[in-house]
């Protein structure tokens, strides 16, 4: 079995086509079912099937590209590891949820990479349910944000750092100051950043609990930019209750008095089993449950372009 072979294959399963595979890695039709062919000769195994519904794959089929896929990340590893060897330099590659990523990724990344003048760190924004599959696929080193759900036994989950998730509005909103019933809630526009468009998390798992209907919801491309629109008055936003303090504090917003408008999290750190994790990732997670990482995470002031190479992808909704 080559690379090429397997990352053919393992294209093919992802997409469910021989055709978008070959859209997708710039070659043919034909030498995508070629390089199938061989792995089909080679272990005497279909791998799949057509059929009308699409592909079907074997029990063979789909063991392969399990193990295809980990071999892959496996060589892409390596590369970048001989790399990093040759420069002098190591690189740190971070998978964070939304929420985590705006507000705690910036003050942790600092402080972790101010340590070691030869490491630099990539992060990029991705929903807890993926952290599994780019662990597993060497695509990242580290996954950190909400427990993903289902996660893989295999996997090494870690909590450290728990936080309150609470509603907020400005001074003059007519709901600050009153507790509210639920259907008065739901009445209610609210301000959401990104991690309440996804399918898992603490402020998507409020939104359903309180049942706020879709065209009620106003998703902005940032936590931040949707507590600026809950201080003009123009409705209620979710905030963990650390980022929003000094605002707490000043009066510029207020909390809603109402139980079912605050939630207790957790985030976590996902890595490989020891072993198969890199060395800096586990570094990472034993750093992240000090006293000086928290205080960094809770009151980070940002990052220097030099030690943190940012990779996020930004969607935004209307």
């Amino acid at each position: 079995m080559t690379p090429t072979q397997l990352r053919a294959f393992v294209t093919v399963v992802r997409l469910g086509s021989v055709r978008k595979a070959a859209v997708e890695l710039s070659v043919s039709e034909a030498a995508v079912s070629m390089h199938v062919g061989q792995l089909r000769r080679e272990l005497g195994d279909r791998l799949f099937t057509r059929t009308g519904a699409g592909l079907a794959f074997t029990p063979g089929g789909l063991r392969l590209a399990s193990r295809a896929a980990e071999l892959l990340g496996l060589q892409d590893r390596t590369l970048l590891e001989v790399r990093q060897a040759g420069s002098g330099r190591r690189l740190l590659r971070v998978a964070a949820s939304s929420l985590f990523a705006e507000l705690a990724a910036p003050g942790l990344i600092e402080l972790f990479a101010g340590r070691a003048a030869d490491l630099d760190v990539e992060l990029s924004v991705h929903g807890p349910d993926e952290f599994a599959a780019l662990l597993r696929s060497r695509t990242v080193d580290i996954a950190i944000g909400p427990r993903p759900p289902g996660l893989d036994a295999a996997l090494v989950c870690t909590p450290f750092l728990n936080y309150q998730v609470i509603a907020v509005a400005g001074a003059r909103h007519p709901l600050a100051t009153v507790p509210a019933s639920v259907s008065q809630l739901r009445g209610q526009t609210w301000l959401l950043g990104p991690s309440a468009a996804a399918s898992s998390g603490l402020m998507s798992a409020l939104i359903r609990q309180i049942g706020v209907p879709e065209d009620h919801q106003r998703i902005f491309q940032s936590h931040a930019a949707a507590l600026e629109e809950a201080k003009r008055g123009k409705g209620v936003a979710l905030a963990t209750s650390f980022a929003v303090s000094q605002e707490l504090a000043s009066g510029d917003l207020l909390r809603l008095p109402a139980k079912s408008t605050r939630a207790q999290g957790a985030w976590h750190s996902v890595t490989l089993p020891d072993g198969d994790a890199p060395p800096v990732a586990a570094e990472l997670t034993r750093f992240m449950t000090t006293p000086r990482a928290t205080q960094a995470m809770l009151r980070g002031a940002g990052v220097t372009a030099g030690r943190f190479r940012p990779a996020i992808h930004v969607t935004l909704w209307s």
